[in-house]
């Protein structure tokens, strides 16, 4: 994906967010602009007729008295209607980030795949996204309509101008024009520099997030590594800051220049005004218009000009929205999906080939692999030899560039991604940790267990995890984090629980057997984390579990797989031995191999206690 700049666009997706948001609140909003739009120029053409009227001497009561009423509720009008606008167009922007946040999301969440997850310009986008998803469309709305309401006083100067001066009136208008070319100008270059920093800023927040996260706080303090961190994350914002500086100063330098030439050209106007009055061709309420005129239509203009710069960029930013959006699926949709019966044979993988992308090498090169029905087939091999990349092909997180995957037959690609995955239960090595109760954090593993707690401790127990759950301050009512709590309970432990990285792969382990009546169990390193007692009592747990089910492990420990019924051996993205363990040791090959070098290793250690 290269880098490019947003386009603008994308007014009909913002109002039309909005409409969805409160078509109430919209049509008030429009009406208030309108009027307030409106207020400026009836209240200079009441206040000429006003001072006309008392220059002519000819002084009428009743009409003083009805033109003194009007300015008064123009008045009062002016004073009210900007806060009633600003308070509906607050309530309208709450209400359109609502949906605009919440359309975002599920269409992240229609991504079935994960490729869009690891590519860092769509990162970037999804970034500037969430950034202007929510803020964009409410400001593309109140910025159209502050273009309406100066275009609205604009017109009504103008007129009034026309009547006064005709050349004038061309002379202010020319003025405004040089701006509004500039404004657009530069609202393109900010998006621009905004979308061209965003690496930068991505890389200081992770460098941010690396000295203050308790994971890594362990090494940055052995290795003493902060100050370099600190340096690196300092770059990074000064990369950006220069980039931000340079785009504010050519703002600074255009639209100082502007305003010097808008200036001068209502200087221009006043001192025309005031001798043409000295010479009897305009009254004083003429020119008392011709303040207020000049005045206004350089206040609107200039507001004309800010807000359709403001609503250019704010479309320039929303167009990162649109794009993640309307991305469409991430993964091809079968355009006749087939329905997926319960495993009955086996799955097969047949000549699978793949690659991350076309720009990596092949991680895949012609698996042939098939995972019989009600056994267990381990995974071995050394790091990158694409075990991880078979499961996460399982589950459908890519497609295979060549070969295909078959489901008693049936192509997984020609299934549902959702119902190919309502069938599969998994243990990842990089499981999640979710700052829940322990009973959601098993209930995740199926949304219709979550207040099953007969279910929850059943899967518990399968896991080895429930002795630890059960006693918690509020069992599995409590909170496995200290990331939530209020202000009176913070001092409270029992608000919040830290587990241990094998109390939680226990949890997680939960969390993959509350799926028990799915078709496959992945078990991706599900003993890592664990000590040797806590292993060999986890592997009784599975071997039980396991029984009659179809079962995938990966494991570096090749003593947990011995009892599988068959283990693949994978080199270079090739299957290069298979069979049982047994017959793999007997034939002295590459699983031969790495089995004696662990064999080895425990019979070392365990030759050195006294």
């Amino acid at each position: 994906m290269t880098l490019r700049s947003p386009r603008p666009g994308g007014v009909d997706q913002a109002i039309g967010l909005a409409w969805r948001a409160g078509p109430g609140r919209l049509l008030t909003y429009v009406g208030l602009t309108i009027v307030s739009g409106a207020l400026p120029v009836a209240i200079s053409w009441l206040t000429k007729l006003l001072l006309d009227q008392i220059a002519s001497g000819r002084v009428a009561v009743a009409s003083l008295t009805g033109l003194g009423a009007g300015l008064a509720i123009i008045g009062a009008l002016s004073t009210v209607l900007p806060r009633a606008t600003q308070y509906v167009g607050e309530e309208l922007s709450r209400a359109v980030a609502l949906v605009a946040d919440d359309r975002l999301y599920a269409a992240v969440n229609s991504f079935v795949g994960l490729q869009r997850f690891e590519e860092p310009v769509f990162l970037d986008r999804l970034r500037l996204a969430k950034e202007s998803g929510g803020i964009a469309p409410g400001r593309v709305v109140a910025a159209a309509l502050s273009f309406i309401r100066a275009v609205i006083s604009v017109a009504g100067f103008m007129g009034s101008l026309i009547v006064i001066s005709p050349v004038m009136t061309v002379a202010v208008l020319a003025g405004a024009v040089p701006m509004a070319v500039a404004e657009f100008l530069l609202s393109r270059r900010r998006a621009q520099m905004f979308w061209q920093i965003g690496p930068m800023q991505r890389r200081e927040i992770f460098f941010g997030s690396l000295l203050a996260n308790v994971d890594a706080a362990k090494e940055v303090r052995l290795f003493g590594i902060g100050d370099y961190l600190r340096g690196r994350m300092r770059a990074e914002r000064l990369s950006s800051n220069a980039a931000q500086r340079r785009t504010t100063r050519r703002e600074l330098l255009t639209q100082g220049g502007l305003g010097l030439i808008s200036a001068t050209v209502s200087g221009i106007g006043l001192v025309w005004a005031i001798r043409a009055a000295g010479s009897g061709l305009i009254s004083v309420g003429d020119v008392t218009m011709f303040v207020a005129a000049v005045a206004g239509v350089g206040l609107a203009l200039g507001n004309l000009v800010t807000e359709a710069a403001g609503a250019h960029y704010q479309l320039l930013m929303f167009a990162h929205y649109r794009h993640v959006v309307n991305a469409g699926p991430d993964l091809p949709t079968p355009p006749r999906p087939r329905p997926l019966a319960r495993l009955r044979s086996g799955i097969e993988f047949r000549d699978v080939w793949f690659r991350y992308s076309i720009d990596h090498p092949w991680v895949l090169r012609g698996v042939d692999l098939f995972i019989p029905h009600g056994r267990a087939l381990g995974l071995v091999g050394l790091n990158g030899a694409g075990k991880s990349t078979i499961v996460k092909l399982l589950c459908r997180f890519y497609d295979p560039d060549r070969g295909a995957i078959l489901w008693d037959g049936v192509d997984v690609r020609d299934v549902p991604p959702e119902v190919l995955r309502r069938r599969i239960s998994a243990v990842f090595q990089d499981y999640m940790s979710y700052d829940l109760t322990a009973a959601e954090n098993i209930g995740l593993g199926d949304l219709r267990a979550l207040d099953d707690q007969p279910r929850l401790t059943a899967a518990a127990r399968d896991a080895g995890a429930h002795p630890v759950l059960a006693e918690l301050p509020h069992g599995y009512d409590t909170l496995l984090s200290r990331q939530f709590f209020s202000e009176e309970d913070k001092n409270d432990v029992s608000t919040g629980i830290f587990l241990s990285g094998g109390q939680w792969q226990r949890v997680a382990l939960a969390r993959a057997m509350l799926r028990g009546h799915c078709d496959v169990m992945i078990l991706d390193e599900p003993s890592s984390g664990l000590d040797a007692e806590a292993e060999h009592e986890i592997h009784q747990h599975l071997r039980r579990y396991r029984e009659g089910r179809t079962s995938v492990l990966v494991s570096h420990r090749l003593g947990s797989l011995r009892e599988a019924d068959a283990i693949a051996v994978l080199q270079d993205g090739r299957v290069i031995e298979h069979g049982t363990h047994d017959d793999l040791v007997a034939r002295g090959g590459a699983y031969a191999r790495l089995f004696t070098l662990q064999a080895q290793g425990y019979h070392t250690s365990v030759s050195v206690i006294p």
